[in-house]
């Protein structure tokens, strides 16, 4: 089994569950999971966990993540971009000043209303099911971080956008609102994600350059490792004779370990064993003198 993550690049007319099924063929193995949906008409980067890397996905979901969006001013849909019904066209009337300020006041944290066509749960039920019964229910906001917001170009009534923000932000919604707080309205007409954490645009691969690679007897090299997510922590390695200790899930004390010292509460170290096999992640306990388990990734 392949164990890793693997920079796809989704094209348009997939949904991120097509890309695992395809991975799943060009790879041979069922351990495969991706790590945040992305629209069927929205293409760009998403990241692909393999094996024991399935793991990691709960935690890139987590990441910030950058897109490039075009809004587009003077109509409103109910899916909130350009697959969904027109509900509404209003002419275009503010200044370009005006839309800039009324973009960039967008920046930093606000409440955000989930779209009926979404994946977010109401009473154990998916919005998009209920919105494709004709139902809308009530929703709560929630809040949702824009890190970094800028206008790639202005060509009225289209504007592009470069979104940097947190997970569970909702690209077209965020459209929306600018076109609501305008008072023309507004939705999105194309979504391009161009970075998930570490992984960027100019590093993702289409599903036919991945199968052309495996079949190719490259497939390794599109792969990343496991570890490879968490080189910014300092290693650690068990000494020889100690690796019940991981194995059983246990914490390892110092005397069982090589590696820098001066360690802090908290602190998180990659553990492997003298033969360079990657364990997982510990946390440093400081009255206890001993790292306990967070993360394990060892294939059994």
């Amino acid at each position: 089994m392949i164990n890793g993550v693997v920079n796809v690049y989704k094209e348009k007319g997939y949904t991120s569950h097509d890309v695992v099924a395809r991975l799943r063929g060009i790879f041979g193995q069922k351990k495969i999971g991706h790590t945040g949906t992305l629209d069927p008409e929205a293409e760009g980067v998403l990241p692909v966990c393999l094996g024991n890397a399935t793991k990691l996905c709960g935690m890139l979901t987590d990441k910030r993540k950058e897109y490039v969006a075009e809004l587009l001013l003077g109509v409103t849909t109910d899916t909130q971009d350009m697959t969904g019904a027109v509900l509404s066209e209003r002419p275009v009337t503010a200044s370009p000043e005006e839309i800039k300020a009324t973009v960039m006041s967008f920046l930093g944290t606000y409440g955000q209303l989930p779209p009926m066509f979404s994946a977010c749960k109401v009473n154990g039920r998916r919005l998009y099911e209920l919105a494709r019964e004709g139902k809308e229910v009530e929703r709560q906001t929630r809040p949702v971080t824009i890190y970094e917001l800028d206008i790639v170009s202005m060509e009225l009534p289209l504007v592009r956008l470069r979104v940097l923000c947190s997970k569970g932000t909702y690209i077209r919604t965020l459209c929306h609102d600018i076109g609501k707080k305008l008072g023309c309205g507004g939705a999105m007409k194309s979504l391009l994600r161009t970075r998930v954490e570490r992984f960027t645009l100019g590093g993702a691969k289409t599903l036919a350059q991945v199968e052309e690679a495996v079949r190719a007897g490259a497939g390794d090299a599109l792969v990343l490792p496991v570890d490879a997510m968490f080189s910014h922590l300092s290693a650690i390695t068990v000494k020889d004779g100690c690796e019940g200790s991981v194995q059983n899930g246990n914490p390892l004390f110092l005397r069982q370990i090589t590696g820098k010292s001066g360690w802090t509460e908290g602190e998180l170290a990659r553990v492997y064993d003298g033969g360079g096999t990657f364990y997982g992640i510990y946390a440093f306990q400081v009255m206890k003198g001993n790292f306990r388990p967070e993360k394990m990734f060892l294939s059994r």
